[in-house]
């Protein structure tokens, strides 16, 4: 039997912290290619370091995306997160584009022919979790993570907080009571900031959107809340750490809280089921708690590289008192889970995934232009049917 006392800690990054920036890029780049073509091919792989950007990768979309276009594209994801410093400009950084064509042997693999479906990009298993600890069914230390850093991320755009930079990461530890989160033991910011405010600035400046994004009653004491804990933060985004595509999956996901499969999303297009894969397990996952079926739900699915079928299909719903095996069976026969049939319910074959790039692939709000379909919670009633 699990602990039901208990403190857990999730961890978030802002859209500046130099591993997102690359996210940011390469979801860029997929949403172009999908834009021109839905049915292009992306797996894009990018480097930020001190006024340098690489793009690497295979692709297979239009002959009209140049590397020269692809370079303007990096340059406004830059903008657009807010880089204008000597060390790392948008206009004045050296970018170089090395994205080269798809290979063959991966094509012929994915590639429906004759009596072949569509097989799945790569091998692998994903995961899918949803709990009803808060309103988006996350995991409550991810979740409040997440907001403290979309809350100054906002801020700063508006010009509300012009001595603090686009570079940030926040740290949130919760106690736990009989399972449930009752309040924060611990609060971490660091976020970027200018040389005319100090460590003490910082703290003052911070403290509303921390306490804004908690929920009344649970901010931890003034010991236990720690802003730029290293006394200093003015060296940040990638003049101060080189960032890579794919580094901060946790982030990405349930903040540690569940299972994942060991696949980054960013720069992949939808039939790489790291991506599509994951997204099609948050959605079973989500619907299954969002019909009071079970109070958390574990879902895991497992492909073959040029295999369209799962391999395998696992769901697990802890002290829930249903059976899992028509569980699992009913979710099979609700959503058809080869890469095809994933991208055609969810709509997965748009230029959609430059948002998902910061602040969590899941527990988000659903898009008119189709971002977040995953979210979505158009199964509830079809489960409550059935059982």
């Amino acid at each position: 039997m699990a602990k039901s006392d208990f403190v857990f800690t999730s961890e978030s990054v802002s859209e500046g912290h130099p591993d997102k920036i690359c996210d940011r890029i390469s979801d860029a780049v997929v949403d172009t290619y999908l834009a021109a073509e839905p049915q292009a091919r992306c797996g894009v792989e990018t480097l930020v370091t001190t006024n340098r950007v690489v793009l690497a990768g295979e692709t297979r979309g239009p002959a009209s995306i140049t590397p020269e276009l692809l370079i303007d594209v990096a340059r406004k994801a830059i903008r657009e997160i807010g880089y204008e410093q000597d060390n790392f400009h948008w206009q004045h950084a050296t970018v170089k584009c090395h994205i080269h064509n798809q290979s063959a042997d991966i094509a012929q693999g994915v590639d429906a022919s004759g009596n072949k479906d569509e097989g799945a990009g790569d091998q692998g298993m994903m995961f899918g979790f949803a709990c009803n600890d808060t309103p988006t069914l996350m995991p409550a230390p991810i979740y409040y993570a997440h907001n403290i850093l979309r809350a100054l991320s906002e801020a700063r755009h508006a010009g509300q907080t012009p001595d603090l930079g686009p570079d940030a990461k926040s740290q949130v530890t919760l106690q736990y009571v009989n399972r449930k989160p009752v309040r924060a033991t611990k609060v971490v910011v660091s976020v970027q900031h200018s040389e005319r405010i100090d460590q003490s600035d910082v703290r003052e400046i911070v403290r509303p959107f921390a306490l804004g994004a908690l929920p009344e009653g649970w901010m931890c004491d003034e010991e236990n809340f720690l802003v730029n804990p290293t006394g200093r933060f003015v060296i940040g985004g990638p003049h101060g750490d080189a960032g890579v595509t794919g580094r901060k999956i946790i982030v990405d996901t349930y903040g540690g809280w569940a299972p994942h499969g060991g696949g980054a999303f960013s720069g992949k297009d939808p039939t790489k089921v790291d991506r599509s894969g994951a997204y099609a397990a948050r959605y079973l996952a989500k619907n299954v708690v969002a019909a009071g079926l079970a109070e958390r739900c574990t879902i895991q699915i497992a492909y073959a590289i040029g295999v369209a079928k799962p391999l395998s299909f696992y769901v697990d719903t802890g002290d829930a008192e249903i059976d899992e095996t028509k569980l699992g069976q009913v979710l099979q026969e609700l959503v058809d889970l080869s890469p095809r049939g994933i991208r055609t319910h969810l709509g997965l074959n748009r230029p959609i995934y430059t948002s998902t790039s910061s602040y969590g692939h899941f527990g988000r709000t659903p898009e008119a232009g189709g971002a977040f379909s995953w979210e979505r919670l158009d199964l509830v009633d079809e489960l409550r049917r059935a059982f």
